[in-house]
Order: C-alpha cells, then structure tokens, then sequence
C-alpha cells in the first residue's frame, strides 16, 4: 500500500467537504480549479493530494465527482468502520461518544471506560461505560487496535501504556500532553489549547 504524506491525509478531508458540497448542489463533475477556489489550497496541493487517489480527471471537464469521493473515502480507509475504545468520560468523552459523525468516517466507539464509580455501568450516548479496570482483557478479546485518551492529561501517559500492553496499535491523544510509545504505534494529537491560545492571541491583537 502507498504511504500517503500526513500533510495530504489532513487535507483530503477538506476535499471531501467540497465535493459533497457541489454534489448536493447537482454537479455531476468537477475541475480542480473550482476544488482549488472552494477548498482554499493551492492547485498545485491540490493535483498532487488528488494524485493519490488514482482517480485520472478528464482534461476537459474535470473529474467525476462520485468516483472522486468515493476514492478519497477509500484512501482515508473510512469505508471501512474500526471499532475503538474511549478512556475518560467525562464532558469531552461524553461528548465524543455522542458525536455521530464518526460512524461515517470509519470510526466507532463501542465502549467507554472510566474510574468514576458514578459512571460505570451506565450507557451513554448509546455506548456502555465499563471500569477502567476492564480495559486491558476486554481489549485484548475484542481486538481493539484503536484507542482515544481524554482524561486529565497528568494520566495520559499511564493510559497510554495500558492501552498499548492490551494491543493498541494506534491512539487519538485529546490531552496537551504528549506521550511516549514505542516504535511502530500510532499517535495522533488533537490539541484544543493550542488552537484556543493562537484564536485567543489572534482576537486580543484585532482589538489594540
């Protein structure tokens, strides 16, 4: 399989957005030009990151927008749907388990885990919450190769761990910390605080 550069993996989501866009708004096809104009990255970006689809765009009218799509879903594997597991249900758990925009990106969270005597055995958002205790030898029966950390980021790192002695091979961190891993597993940073602190900054220098 070819290994796609991280930077076009981030971008072929926007992409997505624009084509489904177009697609609701009738377009059967469309020119990288107008993918450039509705996505705000350079044609240039554009051509190459579409490149990896394998979709080749007809040099008159453009590419077809449904093959298009459907090849930006594949490259992003999201017709594929990954079971995970959450640890830390709280507000921002809570939510994300609510969020049903991941069964359509190839993501589904079937369990939550937590130390909060108050939470576990509930169902949330449809999704059961289990003793974080349970986590090791339930990952390991059921396979789970994907796991996100929201907890207090002073325990990320022990969840971390956890998560990867049960057979993680890949971990979606929503705490500022980073962590360490061995070689060959996954980690992806979702850092809210460093886009509060630049949109904060940003919005403090419009009003000197």
């Amino acid at each position: 399989m070819t290994k796609i550069p991280t930077s076009t993996l981030k971008r072929l989501p926007q992409y997505l957005e624009v084509l489904k866009q177009l697609k609701r708004a009738g377009l059967r096809e469309v020119s990288t030009t107008k993918i450039t104009v509705f996505a705000d990255i350079h044609q240039t970006l554009v051509r190459k990151d579409l490149s990896f689809t394998g979709v080749i765009g007809n040099p008159k009218t453009g590419y077809n927008i449904n093959e298009l799509i459907d090849a930006i879903e594949t490259c992003l594997n999201w017709n594929d749907t990954s079971p995970c597991y959450l640890v830390g249900v709280g507000h921002l758990g809570s939510a994300l388990l609510g969020y049903q925009e991941f069964a359509q990106k190839g993501l589904s969270i079937v369990a939550g885990f937590d130390t909060d005597a108050a939470l576990i055995g509930n169902v949330i958002h449809g999704t059961p919450v289990y003793s974080a205790l349970d986590f090791g030898a339930m990952a390991k029966h059921h396979k789970i190769e994907i796991g996100i950390i929201t907890v207090p980021p002073e325990s990320s790192q022990l969840i971390a761990d956890i998560m990867i002695h049960s057979g993680i091979k890949a971990i979606w961190n929503f705490t500022p910390q980073k962590i360490i891993v061995p070689p060959g597993i996954i980690v992806e940073y979702v850092d809210m605080f460093a886009s509060l602190a630049v949109l904060s900054r940003r919005l403090a220098e419009t009003n000197l």
